[in-house]
């Protein structure tokens, strides 16, 4: 891995580089290999009794999102590891979180409830909406600067000391 240009948290270099592509290449094994058990765990009252039964279309459609949990898990695992550009960095993560939130506004439809009701959800629920609120919340946090050795970041964490001293 290239030393970044800039100093990486070791939080980060966690969250980014090793947890999230494996969670998301979990997410791409379950999509393609496991439809059934995905639709499941997604919507259980309209997911089909049997894997014979999953439509042409919707499986075509979950090996699509596989295809594009790989691409999210190759970009941080690969594209960012491969580069000490800040700029890159920043680049790859606003994108991911505009993902983000258009993942969180995705499952609108399984109600207002699933965004909050944590003694409800499942292993889905807490893949599709804690690990992406967590996966947001690292990125805008990198994205401020938190924890960074830029000047963005000194003034982030400047800004924490302030809020904290009132």
């Amino acid at each position: 891995m290239a030393s970044p240009a800039f100093t990486l948290p070791r939080f980060y270099t966690a969250f980014f580089l090793v947890i999230e592509p494996i969670s998301a290449l979990v997410g791409a094994f379950f999509a393609h290999f496991r439809q059934l058990d995905y639709l499941r765990m997604t919507h259980a009252a309209s997911a089909p009794a049997y894997v014979s039964t999953i439509p042409l279309s919707t499986s075509v459609v979950l090996s699509q999102l596989a295809n594009m949990y790989l691409l999210f898990m190759i970009n941080e695992a690969l594209v960012l590891r491969s580069t000490s550009n800040l700029r890159v960095w920043r680049t790859v993560l606003f994108g991911l979180l505009v993902a983000d939130f258009g993942h969180l506004y995705s499952i609108k439809d399984l109600g207002h409830q699933v965004y909050w009701n944590v003694l409800k959800w499942n292993a889905m629920d807490w893949g599709n909406v804690a690990f992406v609120y967590a996966g947001a919340t690292m990125r805008m946090m990198f994205l401020a600067g938190v924890g960074l050795n830029t000047e963005s970041g000194r003034k982030a964490a400047e800004r924490a000391a302030a809020m904290k001293a009132k």
